[in-house]
């Protein structure tokens, strides 16, 4: 039999605790929350593990990931072509928006918005150059293969006629909304984004069996609240670029700019430095 954990013994002899048995006490173990120091040692060390790939294999999950977030596009587009017109339809519809994501979180590919949180927390520990370099290694290729893929997965269901056209027309007005809002909106848009998808990074390792209803849960979010994610959106906006309905620099000064900077901001000034913040300020 294991040895007894001295958190499980201290429960058992508390004076005010209810538990009168070990195997009480390893119960309520089992369900207490992870550590905020457990939870950050582990995106730490995955951040770790992360920046010392090699390019290629960056490269190669990240264009994965990038096919996989046009799913997003396809899924929301389908709802939105069969549900009836109403103004309810978009609270079913927007579910669509999540597929992606979570094609891209359970399949363990690279996607550039949760690096912004796990290849950030090394970087708060080591502070040198080096880190700094492997950061940015990291983001320019993740970043650069996830629009590449997304951009590649609007060309095939814009120009391969292997869809329902309804699927197509739903395309086409699912993403309008994604361009036109401005730069600052688009920007304050894209930090509240960041914000999310860095946040379902930091709780899904205490998670367990509800990765699912994390996932589903702040990527709907997003998606109802018509917030901005550079890779998920870059599916949208190809697709307007592809049927000639925007102009491809527009890409670039309606979304891509804007969008980035605001889910950069979001995941690592409002997360990572916080999470870093309340770990570090918890150290003896």
């Amino acid at each position: 039999m294991s040895p007894v954990p001295d958190k499980v013994k201290s429960i058992v002899t508390d004076p005010q605790s209810l538990i009168s048995s070990i195997e009480e006490a390893r119960k309520v173990e089992e369900r207490v929350a992870i550590p905020a120091k457990i939870v950050y040692e582990a995106i730490r060390l995955e951040g770790e593990d992360e920046l010392e790939r090699p390019v290629a294999a960056l490269a190669w999950s990240g264009l994965a990931a990038g096919l996989s977030m046009g799913f997003s596009l396809l899924a929301e587009a389908v709802l939105h072509a069969y549900l009836p017109a109403s103004h309810w339809s978009p609270l079913l519809s927007r579910f669509g928006y999540c597929t992606g994501f979570l094609i891209v979180v359970l399949g363990r590919q690279q996607l550039f918005t949760e690096n912004t949180l796990t290849v950030v927390l090394p970087f708060l520990v080591h502070k040198d150059l080096a880190t700094l370099r492997k950061v940015f290694r990291l983001w320019s290729t993740v970043l650069s293969a996830n629009i590449f893929g997304t951009f590649l997965f609007a060309l095939a269901v814009a120009r391969i006629p292997f869809l329902d056209p309804a699927v197509q027309l739903s395309m086409l007005e699912v993403s309008q909304p994604h361009v036109g809002l401005g730069f600052a909106a688009t920007f304050l848009r894209a930090i509240f984004s960041g914000w999310l998808i860095a946040l379902m990074v930091w709780m899904l390792p205490d998670a367990a069996t509800s990765r699912v209803f994390v996932i589903v849960a702040l990527t709907y979010l997003i998606a109802i609240a018509d917030l901005t994610h550079i890779v998920a959106g870059s599916a949208n906006v190809f697709f307007l670029v592809v049927v000639g309905k925007l102009p491809f620099l527009s890409y670039f000064t309606s979304f891509f700019f804007p969008t980035l900077l605001g889910n950069v901001l979001g995941g690592v000034s409002l997360v990572s430095a916080l999470a870093h913040g309340q770990v570090a300020a918890g150290k003896k």
